[in-house]
Order: C-alpha cells, then structure tokens, then sequence
C-alpha cells in the first residue's frame, strides 16, 4: 500500500518536465471566393518548451505536397499569416501547418518541427 501512495506522490514530478506545444488554426472555415484566387490562413504556436530558439523558427502552410511561406504578424505574439492558391473551380482546400526550428541541445542546437492536424476551408461563391 505504501508503495502506491509513494507512486501517486511522484506522478506530478514526471508531468512537470513536459513540454507543450499547441498550434491554434486563426483561419476561419468558410471564405467568400475572390477574382484573385488567394486566401490568407492564420495560426499561432505557443509553447512552454524553453530551448526553443524564437529567432529560428520558420513556419508553413502545407496543402498536398506544396509548401507556403507564413510570416510572423506585426505586433502580435506567435502569430503567423500568409495565402495560399486555390484554384477557380476548386471549393475546399485542405491544410495543415507546419512550424521548423532549432532547440538548445549539448553539444549544438538541433532541429525539430511540429505540425498541425488537418483543417479545411470552404470556399463559397458570393
């Protein structure tokens, strides 16, 4: 008996070095079409894990088996944007995004990613 109270006791010490990574989608799901045919996506990353290196982080917008730049919006926090092609008979686009960066590691920084899971955006004729 004495044994199981001494594991519950140490189960908060194994929690307390996790790290949390949470990709939040800032797109909203439906979008009015436009004669351009680009739509902007949105996400924000936060994470508590403290290697993380903040000037090396490079994130994406992936659909299919291309890549999108994202760009780190002005005047807010782990906030990234940018806009991706859509073809003009095309109703949904299905995403995810992507975050590359490096963390501190002995002896060197080494890289690492996250991803999101899978979104959609509908696109509707006006």
């Amino acid at each position: 008996m004495l044994n199981r109270w001494f594991a519950l006791a140490l189960l908060p010490l194994l929690f307390a070095g996790c790290t949390t990574n949470k990709i939040t989608n800032l797109t909203p799901k439906i979008a009015p079409r436009n004669a351009d045919g680009l739509y902007p996506v949105e996400a924000r990353w936060d994470s508590n894990q403290r290697s993380v290196r903040p000037d090396t982080i490079k994130a994406q917008v992936v659909v299919g088996t291309d890549f999108y730049p994202l760009q780190r919006t002005p005047l807010t926090q782990n906030r990234w944007e940018g806009v991706v092609p859509l073809s003009p008979g095309q109703r949904f686009l299905t995403y995810h995004f992507k975050f590359n960066y490096l963390y501190d590691s002995i002896p060197i920084a080494r890289p690492d990613s996250k991803l999101s899971q899978t979104y959609q955006l509908e696109v509707t004729d006006k």
